[in-house]
């Protein structure tokens, strides 16, 4: 899908305006967004613009790494954005590479598919935003990124107490699989951020004769994703201990349900094993007695309850030490 912006200079919002044709558009002070654009839309923009192809598709690869490159006058800066995802239960989340691409007077973005990020930009939630500023448009998407990674990162400490309390009650394959979700998420999360810590500090030292309006801006995105990679290094472990805590406590509970088992496996064989011998078909101590049985049932009785008080014994000796 091609999107065609600009900013409406009286409200300051960006717009967005319906294009028949890419042929003869002068491209200045405008905003192409491309979103999982089709190989024909993609021949339609590099016709029109120049860009070179592969900074087009650069951003429809998920595993496409954080960089920055310049080729034929055009300059693109691939960074990860955060992205939400529903599943059946839950939400999971992840992130996916955005690109920014700046050349010949054109800004084109390009995304494997929508995200709030964008939307933001589209709805006029971003103050001061100016297409025509290139150097700060592009700040501004680093800003408003990371300030994102930081929202998705507080949900995600969110949905990790909300399962810790439902595991305390019992524990299910449900919260679990939550559980490993979010922890997989923090993964994404945190091999991302530092990807583009990376790219912010090359923007950083090469961006020259920005105005001061600008340069803090940059510093303001620098901030949030530092403060991003130590939430989320945070998060990781503490979402690490509940995993290796209830760990522990699933063993100790089968310990527990084992020994339980175990010791009415023990109290079970007792009477049996008299019931046994008892049944031989052979003399047996009170054969043909009628009050024989309940000599039997007393003492099968008698010698069960001294064993259970044994075992009991020895679990309490077991349970201080």
């Amino acid at each position: 899908m091609i999107q065609m912006l600009v900013t409406d200079v009286e409200t300051n919002k960006i717009n967005e305006i319906s294009v028949t044709s890419l042929v003869g558009i002068d491209f200045k002070d405008k905003w192409i967004h491309l979103t999982n654009p089709t190989d024909r839309e993609i021949e339609l923009i590099m016709r029109a613009t120049g860009a070179p192809e592969d900074m087009l598709k650069a951003a429809l690869d998920d595993e496409e790494r954080a960089r920055i490159e310049s080729d034929d006058g055009f300059t693109m800066t691939l960074f990860d954005i955060p992205v939400i995802e529903e599943e059946s239960t839950h939400f999971s989340y992840n992130t996916m590479p955005l690109g920014h691409i700046l050349g010949n007077g054109v800004l084109i973005t390009v995304c494997l598919k929508e995200n709030s990020i964008i939307h933001t930009f589209m709805n006029g939630r971003v103050k001061n935003c100016d297409i025509s500023n290139k150097a700060r448009f592009l700040f501004q998407l680093f800003y408003s990124s990371h300030v994102k990674y930081l929202q998705y990162l507080r949900q995600i400490d969110k949905s990790s107490r909300r399962i810790q309390t439902e595991l305390h009650r019992s524990t299910k394959n449900k919260e679990l699989i939550q559980l490993l979700d979010l922890q997989n998420s923090l993964v994404y999360f945190s091999t991302s951020l530092r990807a583009n810590n990376g790219i912010l500090d090359k923007v950083a030292k090469y961006s020259k004769d920005i105005s001061p309006e600008d340069e803090e801006l940059l510093e303001d995105a620098i901030i949030e994703n530092r403060q991003a990679i130590d939430m989320c290094k945070i998060y990781r472990e503490i979402l690490a201990g509940i995993t290796e805590t209830n760990g522990t406590v699933i063993s100790n509970n089968l310990n527990i349900i084992m020994r339980v088992l175990t010791s009415l496996t023990v109290l079970i064989s007792v009477p049996t094993l008299v019931a046994s011998f008892w049944g031989m078909n052979t003399g047996v101590p009170f054969a043909g007695k009628q009050w024989g049985f309940w000599i039997v049932i007393v003492f099968s009785a008698v010698v069960t309850a001294i064993s259970g008080y044994f075992l009991k014994k020895a679990n309490d000796i077991s349970n201080k030490k």
